[in-house]
């Protein structure tokens, strides 16, 4: 099971209930009639499409070749896929020309690994197979891995150790693997927006996992993207305004590896344990997969460095939800 994509199905679901990211506030029936609307399932999350466009067979091609393309980049960067890309780099540890979106989405994660400093890392990918691991056994120690078994996955824990050009990918250790479930569902997104962008659609709300608005909603208001409550994930607790922004929300409330939920699955790749120093992280941001990794990484640093990494962006914009229950907005 994946932690990421269980937090964003949590959200997925919380927005459609409350008919605010997955649902468009229809304006009479002529808004409706050039509203084109897909549902399923994208890289294992509850996904949708809203394309607005003012013929509707347009809107339909669009949106099929947005789907084919979903659907060639989950064989490329699904964890869950034997035959993905990502599955066989991390069962032989190396690829040879890889596909191009391989190394560009990696170039993304280099970016937000320095950043934030190392907080985004996806050879978190050892540490998660441990906790899954011990906790899947029936007579799991309920203080978790021993303080050894962590230290051994950290060794093979570190962004800065992976290879990779056009002509190559390498982890350098046995064992090493990479997980890129904390930024693949926002790359899908970004890639669809970049399909109907060229197709001339100036209004829509992308979710692959992240949602993303294309400009605002027809009527001229910003697209409404519901937050999940931390306590009640299938409710919403706020709604976040954009326009041209993506959206992305993580919280230890989406996967936990033990029932009392002191293991969850914001895995710090510098330490081992686990986040529990915000209720949630909200991102807005210009693309989803910066949203996507930021979430992640952000819910692993304290306010004054999410603070200096949104500076030195220059750009977006973060809700810290703390323990008490007080929301504290950092931007540029």
């Amino acid at each position: 099971m994946s932690p990421h994509l269980s937090r964003r199905r949590f959200i997925g679901v919380t927005a459609a209930a409350a008919g605010l990211s997955l649902m468009p506030f229809a304006h009479g029936a002529r808004a409706e009639a050039h509203l084109v609307t897909w549902r399923g399932q994208a890289m294992g999350a509850v996904a949708t499409l809203q394309v607005h466009h003012h013929d509707r067979t347009v809107a339909e091609r669009l949106v099929e070749r947005s789907l084919a393309e979903v659907r060639r980049l989950e064989a490329v960067f699904s964890l869950y896929r034997e035959d993905s890309t990502l599955s066989t780099l991390n069962r032989q540890g190396f690829l040879v020309a890889p596909p191009v979106e391989f190394v560009e989405l990696l170039s993304e994660c280099r970016r937000c690994w320095e950043l934030t400093g190392g907080a985004f890392d996806p050879t978190v990918q050892a540490l998660w197979a441990l906790y899954w691991d011990h906790f899947s056994s029936p007579d799991a120690d309920p203080q978790g891995p021993s303080a050894s078994a962590v230290e051994a996955a950290l060794e093979r824990v570190g962004f800065d150790q992976v290879r990779f050009d056009v002509n190559r990918i390498a982890l350098p250790r046995r064992g090493m693997g990479l997980t890129l479930n904390g930024i693949a569902q926002g790359y899908v997104t970004d890639r669809v927006v970049d399909i109907l962008r060229a197709g001339g659609i100036e209004s829509s709300l992308v979710d692959m996992g992240e949602p993303r608005a294309i400009g605002p909603r027809p009527s001229g208001e910003p697209w409404r993207i519901g937050v999940a409550d931390p306590d009640r994930p299938e409710q919403v607790r706020d709604t976040v305004h954009a326009i041209d922004q993506a959206v992305a929300t993580s919280g230890s409330y989406g996967f936990r590896f033990d029932s009392e939920g002191r293991f969850n699955h914001l895995l710090d790749p510098r330490t081992g344990t686990s986040a529990h120093r915000y209720r949630s992280v909200t991102t807005i941001m210009p693309t989803a997969a910066a949203a996507d990794a930021l979430s992640t990484a952000f819910s692993l640093l304290p306010p004054e460095d999410i603070r200096q990494a949104v500076q030195r962006l220059g750009k977006g914009r973060v809700h810290l939800l703390t323990a008490s229950g007080e929301t504290t907005i950092l931007h540029a």
